[in-house]
Protein backbone atom coordinates (compact mmCIF):
# COMPACT_ATOMS: atom_id res chain seq x y z
CA UNK A 1 0.00 0.00 0.00
CA UNK A 2 2.91 2.39 0.51
CA UNK A 3 3.55 3.06 -3.24
CA UNK A 4 -0.19 3.61 -3.78
CA UNK A 5 -0.36 6.08 -0.87
CA UNK A 6 2.70 7.91 -2.19
CA UNK A 7 1.21 8.24 -5.68
CA UNK A 8 -2.13 9.29 -4.17
CA UNK A 9 -0.39 12.04 -2.20
CA UNK A 10 1.31 13.14 -5.42
CA UNK A 11 -2.05 13.51 -7.14
CA UNK A 12 -3.45 15.41 -4.18
CA UNK A 13 -0.44 17.73 -4.03
CA UNK A 14 -0.66 18.48 -7.75
CA UNK A 15 -4.36 19.27 -7.43
CA UNK A 16 -3.66 21.65 -4.54
CA UNK A 17 -0.90 23.40 -6.45
CA UNK A 18 -2.95 23.64 -9.65
CA UNK A 19 -6.02 25.10 -8.02
CA UNK A 20 -7.14 26.78 -11.23
CA UNK A 21 -8.29 23.38 -12.49
CA UNK A 22 -10.42 22.68 -9.40
CA UNK A 23 -11.92 26.15 -9.33
CA UNK A 24 -12.56 25.98 -13.06
CA UNK A 25 -14.68 22.87 -12.55
CA UNK A 26 -16.52 24.57 -9.67
CA UNK A 27 -17.21 27.59 -11.86
CA UNK A 28 -18.51 25.36 -14.65
CA UNK A 29 -20.73 23.49 -12.20
CA UNK A 30 -22.07 26.63 -10.52
CA UNK A 31 -22.73 28.41 -13.82
CA UNK A 32 -24.54 25.39 -15.28
CA UNK A 33 -26.80 24.98 -12.24
CA UNK A 34 -27.49 28.73 -12.14
CA UNK A 35 -28.53 28.69 -15.80
CA UNK A 36 -30.87 25.79 -15.02
CA UNK A 37 -32.29 27.84 -12.15
CA UNK A 38 -33.00 30.74 -14.50
CA UNK A 39 -34.55 28.46 -17.11
CA UNK A 40 -36.50 26.06 -14.85
CA UNK A 41 -37.14 27.33 -11.34
CA UNK A 42 -39.01 24.32 -9.92
CA UNK A 43 -38.95 21.35 -12.32
CA UNK A 44 -40.95 18.20 -11.80
CA UNK A 45 -39.40 15.31 -9.90
CA UNK A 46 -38.49 13.28 -12.99
CA UNK A 47 -36.94 16.30 -14.72
CA UNK A 48 -35.03 17.24 -11.55
CA UNK A 49 -33.65 13.72 -11.31
CA UNK A 50 -32.67 13.55 -14.98
CA UNK A 51 -31.00 16.97 -14.91
CA UNK A 52 -29.04 16.05 -11.80
CA UNK A 53 -27.50 12.94 -13.32
CA UNK A 54 -26.76 14.58 -16.67
CA UNK A 55 -24.93 17.36 -14.82
CA UNK A 56 -23.00 14.73 -12.85
CA UNK A 57 -21.95 13.15 -16.13
CA UNK A 58 -20.53 16.38 -17.53
CA UNK A 59 -18.88 17.26 -14.22
CA UNK A 60 -17.20 13.86 -14.17
CA UNK A 61 -15.95 14.27 -17.74
CA UNK A 62 -14.39 17.64 -16.85
CA UNK A 63 -13.03 16.57 -13.46
CA UNK A 64 -11.79 13.04 -14.08
CA UNK A 65 -10.93 12.86 -17.77
CA UNK A 66 -8.06 15.32 -17.34
CA UNK A 67 -6.21 12.99 -14.97
CA UNK A 68 -4.25 11.24 -17.74
CA UNK A 69 -4.42 13.99 -20.34
CA UNK A 70 -2.35 16.34 -18.19
CA UNK A 71 0.45 13.80 -17.83
CA UNK A 72 3.22 14.53 -20.32
CA UNK A 73 5.14 11.74 -22.06
CA UNK A 74 8.29 12.61 -20.10
CA UNK A 75 6.44 12.44 -16.80
CA UNK A 76 4.87 9.10 -17.71
CA UNK A 77 8.33 7.78 -18.57
CA UNK A 78 9.51 8.89 -15.12
CA UNK A 79 6.60 7.11 -13.44
CA UNK A 80 7.39 4.03 -15.53
CA UNK A 81 10.83 3.85 -13.91
CA UNK A 82 9.71 4.30 -10.28
CA UNK A 83 6.34 2.53 -9.96
CA UNK A 84 4.34 -0.39 -11.22
CA UNK A 85 1.27 0.00 -13.44
CA UNK A 86 -1.00 -1.53 -10.80
CA UNK A 87 0.06 0.98 -8.14
CA UNK A 88 -0.28 3.85 -10.61
CA UNK A 89 -3.80 3.02 -11.83
CA UNK A 90 -5.09 2.23 -8.32
CA UNK A 91 -3.80 5.59 -7.06
CA UNK A 92 -5.49 7.32 -10.02
CA UNK A 93 -8.77 5.51 -9.34
CA UNK A 94 -8.71 6.39 -5.63
CA UNK A 95 -7.90 10.05 -6.21
CA UNK A 96 -10.49 10.51 -8.95
CA UNK A 97 -13.11 8.81 -6.80
CA UNK A 98 -12.33 11.19 -3.94
CA UNK A 99 -12.45 14.19 -6.29
CA UNK A 100 -15.78 13.11 -7.76
CA UNK A 101 -17.28 12.49 -4.31
CA UNK A 102 -16.44 16.08 -3.37
CA UNK A 103 -17.87 17.40 -6.64
CA UNK A 104 -21.04 15.34 -6.22
CA UNK A 105 -21.60 16.62 -2.69
CA UNK A 106 -21.12 20.24 -3.81
CA UNK A 107 -23.37 19.87 -6.86
CA UNK A 108 -26.11 18.24 -4.78
CA UNK A 109 -25.96 21.16 -2.34
CA UNK A 110 -26.21 23.66 -5.22
CA UNK A 111 -29.11 21.74 -6.76
CA UNK A 112 -31.01 21.80 -3.48
CA UNK A 113 -30.28 25.51 -3.00
CA UNK A 114 -31.17 26.71 -6.51
CA UNK A 115 -33.45 24.13 -8.15
CA UNK A 116 -35.47 23.17 -5.07
CA UNK A 117 -35.82 20.03 -3.02
CA UNK A 118 -38.47 17.58 -4.30
CA UNK A 119 -36.67 14.65 -2.63
CA UNK A 120 -38.70 12.78 -0.01
CA UNK A 121 -35.78 10.61 1.18
CA UNK A 122 -32.84 12.99 1.25
CA UNK A 123 -30.36 10.82 3.17
CA UNK A 124 -30.75 7.71 0.93
CA UNK A 125 -30.59 9.92 -2.18
CA UNK A 126 -27.38 11.53 -0.91
CA UNK A 127 -25.82 8.10 -0.41
CA UNK A 128 -26.94 7.03 -3.87
CA UNK A 129 -25.59 10.27 -5.40
CA UNK A 130 -22.19 9.63 -3.83
CA UNK A 131 -22.25 6.03 -5.04
CA UNK A 132 -23.16 7.27 -8.51
CA UNK A 133 -20.31 9.79 -8.50
CA UNK A 134 -17.97 7.00 -7.45
CA UNK A 135 -19.23 4.80 -10.30
CA UNK A 136 -18.89 7.52 -12.93
CA UNK A 137 -15.35 8.33 -11.81
CA UNK A 138 -14.30 4.67 -12.07
CA UNK A 139 -15.55 4.38 -15.65
CA UNK A 140 -14.08 7.66 -16.88
CA UNK A 141 -10.72 7.08 -15.21
CA UNK A 142 -10.45 3.83 -17.15
CA UNK A 143 -11.55 5.55 -20.38
CA UNK A 144 -9.16 8.45 -19.82
CA UNK A 145 -6.25 6.02 -19.54
CA UNK A 146 -7.15 4.48 -22.91
CA UNK A 147 -7.84 7.82 -24.59
CA UNK A 148 -4.55 9.34 -23.43
CA UNK A 149 -2.61 6.54 -25.13
CA UNK A 150 -4.67 6.68 -28.30
CA UNK A 151 -3.80 10.37 -28.90
CA UNK A 152 -7.43 11.02 -29.88
CA UNK A 153 -8.75 11.98 -26.48
CA UNK A 154 -12.15 13.50 -27.26
CA UNK A 155 -13.11 11.01 -29.97
CA UNK A 156 -12.10 7.93 -27.98
CA UNK A 157 -13.84 9.17 -24.84
CA UNK A 158 -17.07 9.71 -26.78
CA UNK A 159 -16.96 6.42 -28.69
CA UNK A 160 -16.04 4.24 -25.71
CA UNK A 161 -17.90 6.19 -23.06
CA UNK A 162 -21.39 6.23 -24.57
CA UNK A 163 -22.16 2.46 -24.54
CA UNK A 164 -20.56 2.06 -21.11
CA UNK A 165 -22.09 5.01 -19.31
CA UNK A 166 -25.68 4.99 -20.65
CA UNK A 167 -26.72 1.72 -18.90
CA UNK A 168 -25.09 2.97 -15.71
CA UNK A 169 -26.94 6.30 -15.88
CA UNK A 170 -30.24 4.53 -16.54
CA UNK A 171 -29.67 2.31 -13.52
CA UNK A 172 -28.80 5.32 -11.34
CA UNK A 173 -31.90 7.24 -12.44
CA UNK A 174 -34.07 4.19 -11.83
CA UNK A 175 -32.68 3.80 -8.32
CA UNK A 176 -32.88 7.50 -7.47
CA UNK A 177 -36.52 7.75 -8.63
CA UNK A 178 -37.52 5.82 -5.52
CA UNK A 179 -36.16 8.66 -3.33
CA UNK A 180 -38.83 11.03 -4.67
CA UNK A 181 -41.77 9.03 -3.32
CA UNK A 182 -42.46 7.83 0.20
CA UNK A 183 -44.10 4.52 -0.72
CA UNK A 184 -41.36 3.05 -2.93
CA UNK A 185 -38.26 1.41 -1.48
CA UNK A 186 -34.80 0.94 -2.92
CA UNK A 187 -34.10 -2.26 -4.84
CA UNK A 188 -31.02 -3.69 -3.18
CA UNK A 189 -30.46 -5.99 -6.14
CA UNK A 190 -29.95 -2.92 -8.36
CA UNK A 191 -27.57 -1.37 -5.85
CA UNK A 192 -25.64 -4.65 -5.72
CA UNK A 193 -25.52 -4.65 -9.53
CA UNK A 194 -24.11 -1.12 -9.52
CA UNK A 195 -21.43 -2.06 -6.97
CA UNK A 196 -20.59 -5.16 -9.01
CA UNK A 197 -20.14 -3.01 -12.12
CA UNK A 198 -17.76 -0.75 -10.18
CA UNK A 199 -15.70 -3.73 -9.04
CA UNK A 200 -15.64 -5.06 -12.60
CA UNK A 201 -14.36 -1.72 -13.95
CA UNK A 202 -11.68 -1.61 -11.26
CA UNK A 203 -10.63 -5.17 -12.07
CA UNK A 204 -10.50 -4.44 -15.79
CA UNK A 205 -8.42 -1.33 -15.12
CA UNK A 206 -5.89 -3.30 -13.08
CA UNK A 207 -5.70 -6.09 -15.69
CA UNK A 208 -5.59 -3.99 -18.87
CA UNK A 209 -3.64 -0.91 -17.81
CA UNK A 210 -0.26 -2.72 -17.71
CA UNK A 211 -0.60 -3.28 -21.47
CA UNK A 212 -1.10 0.47 -21.98
CA UNK A 213 1.73 1.13 -19.53
CA UNK A 214 4.24 -0.64 -21.80
CA UNK A 215 3.39 1.56 -24.78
Amino acid sequence: MKPIITLFKKELLLEIRQQYSFYGILLYMGATIFVLFLAIEEPEKEIWNGLFWVIQLFICINAVAKSFMQESRARMLYFYTISSPTHFIVAKLLFNCLLMLVMTAISLGLFLAFIGNPIEKLLPFTGLALLGGFSLSMVFTFLAAIAAKARQNAAIMAVLGFPLIVPQLMLLMKLSNTAFTVNQSFQWSDILLLVTLDLLVALLSIILFPFLWKD
